[in-house]
């Protein structure tokens, strides 16, 4: 068998613009030679699949599945909403999500074996952009689970069980009864996809983005030219402000527009018989962080008149 180097898997990346990984395979397969392993990729449709992988992805659906103390959340995104809609994509997603909470991580959710196929998920992905024709990509994941309580879900816009375009885990602990649990879960869980916190609670919040809003606010408080002593008062203020408006147990519950969601928290476990605790949660949007593209038709017009 031919010595399959470094330099010729480079070279038939180049070619093909497959992945690494499968062009060590396609050249394991043809015993090194170049234009059959361009075949062989083009016959298990990976060449045409890495000619799309530069296009923009940010349409798909967030899948979501939850039971009992675990929980997962996962986006998958494609060019276009029209392939949210597909039947194949959907069922991909849900048994993605269905792998996620066993994985734990992206990397070993994308190794996982597809159910009932002699595939990885990776290499299932790949033959769906292939066969689909638009580029996608396994974007995230996440995993929550308590020792006891329940992780609760919910997805906003559902468009079938599990699959929608915000999703959400919510994790808590307690030794409450599980079906009540249940309940308070998929409220706080509704709640968290209409408020969006970025922490459970102050102690969560990352040091330097708290510093720097502190700063950004002393800033504008002195331009108001106040002694220091009032600018500092002010700042304290907006800071509790802020808290209350990215720590989830400082958040007004939207439930009922009045009381904090520690207090929630707090009646809850009285009413229950045994204290409940959030222990983490999970928001996913879909495609938040994505910078789509915008087509230049006013350069396309211009560059047609200037013909």
């Amino acid at each position: 068998m031919a010595e399959i180097t470094a330099s010729l898997v480079k070279e038939l990346r180049e070619i093909s613009g497959a992945g690494m990984m499968d062009c060590k395979k396609a050249l394991s397969e043809t015993d090194g030679n170049l234009e059959q392993a361009v075949d062989w990729l083009r016959t298990k449709g990976l060449a045409a699949a890495a000619k799309k992988a530069g296009r923009v992805a940010s349409e798909g659906l967030v899948g979501v599945v939850a039971e009992g103390t675990t929980g997962a959340v996962v986006e998958i995104n494609s060019e276009t909403d029209f392939v949210a809609r597909n039947d194949d994509f959907q069922a991909f997603v849900s048994n993605v999500a269905g792998l996620a909470s066993e994985a734990g991580d992206l990397d070993a959710l994308k190794a996982a074996t597809y159910p009932g196929e002699d595939l990885t998920v990776e290499e299932k992905l790949t033959h769906m952009i292939a066969t689909i024709g638009e580029n996608m990509g396994l974007r995230r994941v996440s995993v929550q689970s308590v020792d006891n309580g329940v992780v609760a879900s919910y997805v906003h816009n559902a468009i079938s069980a599990g699959l929608g375009k915000i999703g959400v885990l919510v994790a808590l602990q307690s030794d409450a009864d599980v079906d009540k649990l249940s309940t308070l879960g998929k409220q706080l869980a509704m709640h968290i996809a209409a408020a969006a916190p970025l922490s459970v609670s102050q102690d969560d919040l990352d040091p330097s983005a708290v510093e720097r809003e502190r700063q950004v606010l002393s800033d504008q408080a002195r331009e108001s030219g106040k002694p220091e002593e009032i600018i500092e008062k002010m700042v304290e203020g907006r800071i509790r402000k802020f808290f209350e408006d990215v720590c989830l147990l400082d958040q007004i519950y939207v439930v009922d527009g009045e009381t904090r969601v520690s207090k929630v928290l707090e009646d809850a476990g009285k009413e229950l018989g045994s204290p409940v605790t959030i222990t983490g949660f999970t928001r996913y949007a879909l495609g938040e962080g994505i910078e789509k593209e915008e087509e230049d038709y006013a350069g396309e017009v211009a560059a047609l008149a200037g013909a």
